[in-house]
């Protein structure tokens, strides 16, 4: 190369860009290779976590770290600023050298970490690599340089980030969609553990409405109050409705109370907690149930438990909640003997008058308070409150609609 071209001069008639600094920029290629090697043994004295890193990925940051100085020599070639040039900008092809994978290996503070040490070893060698009269222009091309490769690796992560988290809402909202159809736990498993899915427990679902707008900014809100809580969820709007996945909640319907920031307006309903995933279709189905059948109780809680919804739910045709009604409320009251269902007749006949139910079975009310306790404690509904009165009406007649189906009581009972 010619004295002009080194020296940044040429004809004014010649059309052809001077490239600046080009004995440094020569002698910079030239020691690329040791740069890079000289730099990874630096991390590997200074970093603990590097070099615990597998032998497949010290070797792609050995590349990445040869394309870095690679990136900077063509950096240095490109007009300034300052030489009337368009801004730098390095090209984001440096992170290319390494796999996608490495992204997920190695996280951005560390890559920060890399990218400062492959620096300072650059700048150690610059007098020994910039040529006479060109050291302070190559550190202040370096100081530039390292400013702009480090916006890069930040613009590859956010890549990374945002690719990532639209693959995980899409997976999100298949695992909620084969919650709601009630595909095989081999299904749902497979896609809880790419989404990393602990599956800590107990698990419930919870189902409310969606409040509207961006499916990603509607999780956001619930992921940032399961965070506050120490609870982990999965999530997804399915239709108009938000479907939450709570895993870890001691309680999961106090769980769902911390979360109604994320949920739209109306009810909302926890399924009952099952020990897994695998199982966490019972409780979606008892959740959705829940939901169609909620407006029937205008004053209901909220959040509300799937469970406090059975009579609703059996009148609106769930044939889980009419069987928990016809076998385990009524088909408790049968086992336990005809005392307790003729006294829960006579009290409901009564319109709920104790001394008037007592004098229809010619029992001191005393006795009649006894069986309501008893009743309470077979079934899990006590008589004396209106809501649970509710329940054990609608039990009774479920039972006795279908009474094949409840056992025979036991002989003796009450």
């Amino acid at each position: 190369m010619t004295r002009q071209v080194e020296t940044g001069k040429r004809p004014d008639d010649d059309p052809v860009d001077v490239v600046p600094l080009a004995a440094s920029i020569r002698a910079i290629e030239r020691a690329a290779g040791s740069l890079a090697t000289a730099s990874v043994a630096r991390m590997d004295e200074v970093l603990p976590w590097f070099r615990e890193l597998p032998a497949d990925q010290r070797a792609w940051v050995m590349l990445v770290a040869q394309a870095g100085v690679r990136s900077l020599v063509e950096w240095l070639r490109q007009p300034r600023e300052t030489d009337g040039g368009s801004p730098q900008e390095v090209s984001d092809e440096v992170f290319d050298a390494a796999p996608r994978a490495l992204a997920r290996s190695i996280n951005l503070q560390q890559t920060v970490q890399l990218i400062r040490i492959t620096i300072e070893v650059a700048e150690e060698q610059v007098p020994h690599l910039a040529a006479v009269g060109e050291e302070q222009a190559i550190q202040d091309a370096m100081l530039r340089f390292s400013r702009e490769i480090a916006f890069a690796a930040a613009r590859v992560y956010a890549r990374a980030a945002e690719t990532r988290g639209a693959w995980d809402a899409r997976l999100q909202a298949l695992l909620v969609d084969a919650l709601l159809r009630g595909d095989s736990s081999d299904v749902l498993a497979s896609r809880a553990a790419a989404l990393g899915w602990g599956d800590a427990p107990p698990v419930a679902v919870a189902v409310g409405r969606s409040p509207g707008g961006e499916a990603a900014m509607v999780l956001h809100t619930v992921y940032r109050a399961a965070r506050r809580i120490g609870v982990e969820i999965l999530g997804g709007v399915h239709g108009d409705r938000l479907v939450v996945v709570l895993g870890g909640a001691s309680d999961p319907v106090a769980a769902t109370a911390n979360l109604l920031v994320g949920f739209g307006d109306g009810p909302v309903v926890v399924g009952p907690a099952v020990p897994s995933l695998d199982e966490a279709t019972e409780s979606a189905r008892a959740a959705l149930a829940g939901f169609r059948a909620a407006p029937a109780w205008p004053g209901a809680p909220r959040p509300v438990a799937a469970a406090d919804l059975l009579p609703e739910r059996a009148l609106a045709g769930d044939a889980e909640a009419r069987r928990i009604l016809r076998q385990d409320v009524y088909g408790a009251l049968v086992r336990a003997g005809g005392e307790l269902l003729e006294t829960l007749d006579a009290y409901f006949a009564a319109a709920g008058v104790l001394e008037s139910a007592a004098r229809a079975l010619y029992v001191h009310p005393n006795t009649v308070r006894y069986r309501l306790r008893r009743i309470g404690e077979v079934t899990g509904f006590t008589p004396l409150i209106a809501r649970d009165a509710f329940a054990l009406r609608i039990a009774l007649t479920v039972g006795r609609l279908d009474p094949s189906a409840v056992p025979s009581p036991t002989p003796n009972g009450g």
